[in-house]
């Protein structure tokens, strides 16, 4: 077991999935070769199997997640839930092998009703800042709060055909921002406390809710099925936000095994390319 449970994604590389975890340590890699990633760190498989054994966080990784943000937040000069210019960072689960869609994720973690005023400014897109506040209070009361996710979703749906509109991007600001206060009464009403205002009460209880996912029933069948060792435990990283849903211009989406098979073979060459070359990537880019 090692003796730390954080390295930053400019640490570590792609053969260390046993710890880092098959997402983090292809980010440890990527960052390695010089291809541009998002500044965060990953904690380790090794915290994961202590928080679940102990059943409680060891005080040895609140301390290192400290210094870790601390360094994060130094890097890219902005603060986790500022109100003028807000560090919102993803937490995403990431075991050795892959597990599509059996364990958890938090995005724009970082958001309150204050720093959602300074994202509104900081991209002079108050829109996207209250659709991402609100995604954060969605998530958060599904994957953290074990809130039925459907209770959610039927808010969304009856606000849509409230508006007479359809799709979630043509959603006005002003109905966003109901939908938030919505479901920031749904998170009252069923747990009997209001949504976190504290950022790091939100990075943490969501850490620990992306352990949690690793010993899901719908986990547990995954691995059965699959083969996977139950004592693998999951890693966790914690990224910089980059967003899918400031405008017609910005997206997300899932890789098909082809595109990914094409991908390998486009960075094999590119590698050799840039060896051959004695060059980094962001040189080789603009060569």
């Amino acid at each position: 077991m090692s003796n730390r449970y954080i390295y930053s994604f400019n640490e570590g590389n792609k053969g260390q999935s046993d710890l880092l975890g098959g997402k983090g340590a292809n980010l440890a890699e990527m960052t390695r070769i010089g291809i541009p990633v998002p500044p965060g760190f990953t904690i380790t498989t090794d915290a994961c199997k202590q928080y679940l054994l102990l059943r409680e966080v060891p005080l040895e990784l609140e301390i290192e997640l400290t210094k870790a943000l601390r360094n994060l937040e130094d890097d890219i000069q902005k603060r986790l839930g500022d109100k003028d210019n807000p560090l919102l960072v993803s937490v995403r689960s990431g075991a050795k092998y892959s597990m599509p869609g059996m364990m958890e994720t938090i995005l724009n973690v970082g958001l309150n009703d204050q720093s959602v005023l300074g994202l509104a400014k900081q991209t002079n897109n108050p829109r996207f800042a209250w659709d991402a506040y609100r995604r954060l209070i969605q998530m958060y009361g599904k994957t953290v709060l074990d809130i039925d996710g459907n209770i959610f979703a039927a808010e969304l749906e009856k606000l849509k055909s409230s508006l007479k509109i359809t799709a979630d991007f043509e959603l006005p600001e002003s109905a966003l921002k109901e939908l938030v206060a919505t479901y920031k009464k749904i998170i009252l009403d069923l747990t009997g406390s209001e949504f976190p205002q504290t950022p790091r009460e939100q990075l943490d209880r969501s850490i620990r809710a992306v352990f949690d996912s690793w010993n899901t029933e719908r986990a547990k069948l995954y691995r059965r099925r699959e083969r996977i060792p139950d004592d693998l435990g999951t890693a966790v990283n914690i990224g910089t936000m980059v967003f899918g849903n400031m405008g017609d211009d910005s997206g997300t989406g899932v890789v098909s095994p082809e595109i990914q098979q094409l991908a390998r073979l486009v960075h094999t060459v590119t590698i050799y390319r840039m060896r051959k070359a004695k060059m980094s990537y962001r040189e080789f880019e603009t060569h």
